[in-house]
Parts: C-alpha cells; sequence; structure tokens
C-alpha cells in the first residue's frame, strides 16, 4: 500500500510513519510533505498514493487548498485536533479522521476501514468525488455572525466587523473595527476554519487578521513581513519568511 504524509510538525510525521510501518509490512510512506505547495507540487509530479494521511493546519495553509488545486483520486484521513463540528462533514462522506495525539488503536481502526472500503470497490472515482462534497460544504458554511458573551449579554459580531483574533496566554480574544474587544470561548484554529479563507488569513500561531483592516505591510528581519492594522494590535503581526510569499499572493487575490 502506497502512502504519503502531509503533516507540517516533523516528530507527528515521523511517530506516523514508525506507527503504519508497524501495523502492517506492506504500507510503504513514499512522502512526507510538510506544506501545501510541497504536497500540490509531489500530487503533479507523482503517481497517485492508495491512501493520504492529512494534517488540516500546516504552515502555509488549510490542507483543503491542496484538494481544491489538484484532483485527487485517493480516500483521504485527516488527522487532526479540531472539535466536532468541522468532523461531521468528513464523516458524512465517508472520509476518515484521527484526533490527535493519534493512538494506535485510532490507527488501526482508520486502516481497518480503509480496507473494508476497497473490499467493497468504492472506486477512486468516489472517493474523489466525497471528497469535493466535503470541500463545498466547508465553503458555503462560514460563519456570518459571531455571538460573544460580554457581562450578562451575547453580543453578535458580524464577521466583516471583526479586525483581527489574538491568541495569548491560552485565551482568544476578537478586536472589532470599531475597536472593541471581546474574550471568546472558540480557538484560534477553530475561527480558521470558521472565517472564510478569502477574506480572512492566519499570519501565524497568534493571529487572525482581516484583509480589509490592513494599512500597510512593511518588511521586517530575516525576510519576514510586519503587517500593521488599522487598530494597533496587541503586540506586532509578522508573517513568517515561510508564509510571506503566500500571505502576498493572497493580497493581490
Amino acid at each position: 500500500m502506497r502512502v504519503i504524509i502531509i503533516e507540517d510538525e516533523l516528530k507527528t510525521a515521523k511517530e506516523l510513519k514508525t506507527m503504519l510501518e508497524e501495523l502492517d509490512n506492506d504500507i510503504s510512506v513514499e512522502s512526507v510533505l510538510r506544506s501545501v505547495s510541497s504536497a500540490v507540487e509531489w500530487l503533479k509530479k507523482n503517481p497517485a498514493p492508495e491512501l493520504i494521511f492529512s494534517d488540516i493546519q500546516l504552515g502555509d495553509g488549510l490542507s483543503f487548498e491542496i484538494f481544491k488545486e489538484v484532483q485527487v483520486e485517493a480516500p483521504v484521513i485527516f488527522c487532526t485536533a479540531f472539535d466536532e463540528y468541522a468532523i461531521r462533514a468528513f464523516e458524512s462522506n465517508g472520509i476518515d479522521y484521527l484526533l490527535k495525539p493519534i493512538e494506535e488503536d485510532m490507527l488501526q481502526r482508520a486502516l481497518e476501514k480503509y480496507l473494508r472500503f476497497k473490499e467493497h470497490s468504492i472506486t477512486t472515482s468516489q472517493y474523489a468525488g466525497n471528497l469535493q462534497k466535503v470541500l463545498a460544504q466547508m465553503d458555503t458554511n462560514y460563519k456570518q455572525n459571531i455571538l460573544v458573551h460580554y457581562r450578562d449579554k451575547i453580543i453578535p459580531i458580524k464577521v466583516p466587523d471583526i479586525e483581527f483574533i489574538y491568541a495569548s496566554n491560552g485565551l482568544v480574544y476578537l478586536y472589532t473595527t470599531n475597536n472593541k474587544s471581546y474574550t471568546v470561548q472558540y480557538t484560534i484554529e477553530q475561527f480558521e476554519l470558521m472565517l472564510n479563507p478569502q477574506q480572512f488569513f492566519r499570519a501565524n500561531r497568534k493571529f487572525i487578521i482581516n484583509r480589509d483592516t490592513i494599512q500597510d505591510i512593511e518588511h521586517y528581519f530575516s525576510r519576514k513581513l510586519f503587517v500593521k492594522t488599522k487598530h494597533e494590535a496587541p503586540e506586532k503581526v509578522i508573517i513568517s519568511k515561510i508564509k510571506s510569499q503566500p500571505f502576498l499572493k493572497w493580497i493581490e487575490q
């Protein structure tokens, strides 16, 4: 069984590779890919694998972008730390998932499910069709409003009024275009799935920023970028060197 792993955390990728090879000697992990761009390039240049294990959040974007750009005819098992709301779409379309941290018995069940599907002659085109349904669902399910709790009130915040999301010391804050901030119950990873990536960009582990609130962009140390928002952020919004080109491309789109 020819397998590829798409995972930007090298330690996690190595552990998954080891578990797969120990569970089944016939599994050959052909490549470990650590970004959206490298996965797209590999899938365009190489014969399709029989099975793909893919993280969702990669250093240069979400793995969904890979499957929008390349027609994938192999089943995908997503490895994710995201909450149930994001996973239901995968389940309903016959795409399996593993919650991190990945345990061997979970991995065993996922492989057994794949083999059962294979025995029942589910075609690669069916897998590809299921994956496209998932991506379509994700595209149409972006939030229009976010509910925030403030004192004894529940306040709906319109998504276009979000200037940026900021995570610090285990808390996540939503900052609005009228310069107000609220503590929210979502993680920054959940926000990344809830907000349309055409409008919002995951700048780094602490910030998601709204395209419309970017005032200007400056070159920073080591080929990084410093983004100024219309209202001052709690700390500098820095785009890493690896994300700088995808960010500038996103700005131009």
